[in-house]
């Protein structure tokens, strides 16, 4: 099966590699050309726009970060709907609007494709592993087709509805995990500040009803003062933005990713953005006056 993946990024690259290792022809394309490289020696084919690397393909999957670039990916002077023939399967993978999601669904669907928004969630060690969750908004046929190369990045598909639903649900679920890392870095400032060793709390935590994926992955990272780049703190504000918008727009009351937003917002402004979503404890760091754990 001949799959182009555009975007080699935290994730694109490694779920682009996972392929490879599967036996898919696979051609990539990435604005910055030097990220092909490792692929390459793998044995991709590198293009230079995302209209060549959709030519002829079976499927054609995207991972960028926003809005913006699909625009840039899809619409582009040499985009990939130039390329997009009867019977392609095009899959886009990124954090994107439920309105552009219908946008390229229509353009896709125009030119004889079928389109799936099917974003992951895992970060980058899934990605890396092949471990992801996919949540798949689009026709199941499509789906069924597709599945091999699914199956080859990821360890659960789930199909949730007609395509925007996997938008949709990608939204809900960062939602949550926006609110839980704020939480959890909360909880932290207030051991932190009490004098109990944040390690026998976090322990705590991940064996009590506080537990949760935010205590697993990011907890360590937290007392380490470890805030290496897994999932940016500007894309989990980009995408609690994108929540927001959607709340307003069905009139759905959403307090506490307000607040969130907010938090995510104030590690933006502070610095924080191109560091781990779980640097956003720094904030707390400043207000209590000290470190959580490790400073670094």
């Amino acid at each position: 099966m001949k799959v182009a993946v555009l975007g080699l990024g935290t994730m694109g690259a490694p779920m682009a590699a996972n392929l490879i290792r599967q036996g898919f022809e696979v051609t990539v394309y990435n604005r910055s050309a030097g990220k092909a490289d490792e692929l390459v020696a793998m044995g991709a084919r590198a293009t230079q726009s995302p209209q060549e690397a959709a030519l002829n393909q079976e499927i054609v999957l995207t991972m960028v970060s926003d809005d913006q670039s699909i625009e840039a990916v899809y619409y582009g002077e040499q985009g990939l709907l130039n390329s997009v023939r009867e019977g392609m399967i095009v899959i886009d993978s990124s954090t994107i609007s439920p309105s552009l999601v219908k946008r390229v669904t229509a353009d896709v669907e125009a030119r004889g494709g079928t389109f799936l928004d099917a974003p992951v969630t895992g970060s980058k060690p899934a990605a890396i592993a092949g471990t992801l969750v996919f949540m798949v908004g689009g026709p199941q046929e499509a789906l069924h087709k597709a599945m091999p190369a699914f199956e080859a990045m990821g360890g659960r598909i789930v199909h949730v509805g007609p395509n925007g639903s996997g938008s949709i649900t990608k939204l809900a679920h960062n939602a949550i995990v926006g609110i839980n890392n704020a939480a959890l870095a909360e909880g932290f400032s207030m051991v932190a500040r009490a004098g109990v060793d944040p390690a026998a709390f976090l322990e705590v935590v991940r064996n009590g009803s506080a537990g949760s994926k935010a205590a697993e992955l990011k907890g360590e990272k937290i007392i380490e003062g470890n805030f290496d780049n897994q999932f940016s703190l500007k894309l989990m504000l980009k995408d609690l933005k994108l929540a927001s918008r959607l709340t307003e727009d069905m009139q759905s009351p959403s307090p506490m990713l307000d607040a969130a937003k907010s938090l995510f917002q104030m590690g933006q402004t502070a610095g924080y953005g191109e560091e781990d979503l779980c640097s956003v404890v720094k904030m707390y760091e400043q207000w209590i006056g000290q470190p959580i754990g490790k400073s670094k």
